[in-house]
């Protein structure tokens, strides 16, 4: 079992020290702006510091030199850097701009002049190498942002440096390949997160209770095998974008439940000054190790308050209207420290959860609609979230619906797929294209042609005039859009309903005639009519790339499969409407079926 030394250091206790940097590294590298950006935070933190704070800089990674891995002091070790150097070597030319004494070493493997270079730096010589170059800029930055400071605020700087600027020092394991972890941290840009610390705060050795070797090396491995699961589990994109947003971008997942236990405060560790940079939940379970040797807790008991909750969200994952209610809120944005909260509630049962938090959550996320106020919704009223219910509770209803079949086993039931659902951008599309939008690009308007083509029946004139408009030449003779474009309307409507069932252009902005449908789907097929769009979703469904040559015949090629919310699915097969007799137009018969749904699924939700 790798052990590896983790704790924090103040500036202080690095003073005396010895760094060796290996020949695996690169030199010196940091820019001014960087070296001005460090002084500036630390300048932020003195004139913000809290009693008892103190500002963290990034992890020092290092490894006891093989000569000295059986040396028992910190001190008297010499330290091979695997990452930290840049800052390390900053805060040296810092420490010799404020005149500080016994500063720590630092020798270079590939360049032994370095070290006596950055003992006395000699700006003549800068250009010799691209190191002193550097080394230089450093100090001429550090002097210039010292410059005006008196000697009240220069001693003031220097004390909070030495005594409350730490780093994270990380002392890898001796059976560890340091060239290996270097790799891994900086080539493979794996950052040293704030997970892989706190795993090794959980399996160090000195944070077990007892002494019997085999009980405590049974116990690190138990944690880690259950680490294991518990990130293969999160890597499960149906299982964490439930609960997350796609914009996660930390390389392990397990950080959103640390994250969320220091947010909680779920140790019940009381702790104001953490501070508050990326690695804020790191100082929160190093502080709890801290202090667990002055409490009853053990490392266990933190283990199972980490279980625990991931066991919550499971349960919520594995209940179909938790998982249902809960993915909708945390889709509309409540946090879910705050749906936690309400859960852990004493007394609750799962019911008086829902009744009592989700549902009046659910409500005011959509705007605590009346019902008889339904009809006159339009898309200025903020759709998404009332169509996005209405996909929602359609599944748990049909999942209800079969519940009670006991011919139905659990899995043949539905989910809606938030994983799918949250890697697009959905709009709220009309059904029946609201044709007060002009199609005034060429491009455009020859696309609306061969997309109207695949949905009706044209006859032959009309026919040779499209494709006639299609193949001309851009200056070249050609019919008139605006023609062709009513003819097709005409010939399009000849067998519809009538004029009477057809929906104004008022009510095809209204919730009737709107839909949800993912941006890539609704950029392909813009303005088409009802037919087209019909034609063009089931591709999309059945994974196909319908489209029209020049010559306005159907090619059907293999395309890219898009997520089709299971109510658009509806819309566009008439599901709502059994009566109807025409796949050719979505009329007012059809939008009110619609309609109907719309208020009889979501009718608890509706005051």
């Amino acid at each position: 079992m790798t052990e590896n030394k983790i704790e924090l250091k103040s500036i202080n206790e690095l003073l005396g020290m010895s760094f060796f940097i290996p020949s695996y590294q690169r030199g010196y590298r940091w820019t001014t702006q960087q070296v001005k950006d460090l002084l500036n935070d630390i300048q932020e933190f003195i004139d913000k510091k809290q009693k008892g704070g103190f500002y963290c800089v990034q992890p020092l990674v290092v490894n006891a030199r093989e000569q000295d891995q059986r040396t028992q002091s910190d001190k008297t070790k010499s330290w091979e850097v695997i990452d930290g150097q840049q800052r390390l070597t900053t805060i040296y030319i810092l420490l010799s701009r404020l005149n500080v004494e016994n500063k720590y070493l630092i020798e270079y493997e590939t360049r032994e002049d370095s070290r006596i270079f950055l003992q006395k730096i000699d700006e003549t010589k800068k250009e010799d190498n691209i190191d002193y170059f550097h080394i230089v800029a450093a100090k001429n930055q550090i002097d210039e942002w010292f410059q005006g400071k008196d000697d009240v605020i220069t001693k003031k700087f220097c004390t909070t440096l030495l005594d409350n600027v730490k780093f994270i020092w990380y002392a890898v394991d001796k059976n560890e390949n340091p060239i290996k972890v270097f790799t891994r941290l900086n080539i493979g840009k794996i950052s040293l997160t704030n997970a892989e610390l706190i795993k090794a705060l959980f399996l160090n050795k000195s944070n077990f209770e007892g002494d019997g070797y085999q009980k405590i090396r049974l116990q690190q491995q138990e944690i880690a095998s259950e680490w294991d699961t518990i990130e293969y589990t999160l890597q499960n994109d149906e299982f964490w974008l439930f609960l997350n947003k796609p914009d996660y971008d930390k390389p392990t997942r397990i950080d959103f439940i640390f994250d969320l236990m220091c947010e909680k405060d779920i140790l019940k560790l009381k702790k104001e000054d953490l501070g508050t940079d990326e690695y804020k939940t790191f100082r929160y379970f190093y502080f709890w190790f801290k202090q667990q040797n002055e409490s009853k807790t053990t490392i266990t008991d933190c283990w199972k308050k980490i279980k625990t909750l991931f066991q919550t969200f499971q349960e919520w994952f594995n209940d179909l209207e938790l998982y249902h209610y809960i993915g909708f809120l945390i889709d509309q944005n409540i946090p879910i420290s705050d749906i936690f909260d309400n859960w852990e509630k004493d007394n609750q049962s799962k019911e008086k959860f829902k009744n009592d938090y989700l549902v009046p959550q659910i409500k005011t996320k959509i705007h605590n609609i009346k019902l008889s106020e339904v009809d006159g919704l339009t898309k200025e009223h903020g759709l998404n979230p009332i169509l996005l219910l209405h996909n929602i509770q359609t599944i748990i209803n049909q999942n209800r619906y079969l519940k009670d079949d006991e011919k139905y086993k659990l899995p043949v039931f539905y989910k809606f797929p938030f994983h799918l659902f949250k890697k697009e951008k959905w709009d709220v599309e009309h059904i029946d294209s609201n044709t007060e939008n002009a199609l005034e690009a060429e491009k455009d308007q020859k696309e609306w042609l061969k997309a109207a083509s695949i949905g009706i029946k044209l006859n032959d004139k009309l026919k040779d005039d499209i494709k006639k408009f299609i193949t001309a030449k851009k200056d070249g003779e050609k019919p008139e859009f605006s023609q062709l474009y009513d003819k097709v309307i005409e010939d399009y409507r000849k067998s519809g309903s009538g004029e009477e069932k057809k929906l104004s252009d008022e009510e095809k902005n209204k919730i009737w005639n709107l839909c949800l449908l993912d941006a890539s789907t609704n950029r392909g097929y813009g303005n088409s009519i009802f037919p087209a769009k019909r034609r063009a979703i089931i591709g999309k469904d059945q994974g196909k790339k319908i489209a029209v040559n020049d010559e306005l015949e159907v090619d059907e090629d293999e395309g890219t499969i898009a997520f089709i919310p299971p109510c658009t699915k509806n819309v566009f097969l008439k599901y709502y409407n059994p009566s109807t007799n025409s796949l050719r137009e979505w009329d007012k018969d059809d939008a009110e079926a619609y309609l109907k749904n719309i208020k009889e699924v979501l009718k608890s939700f509706f005051n």
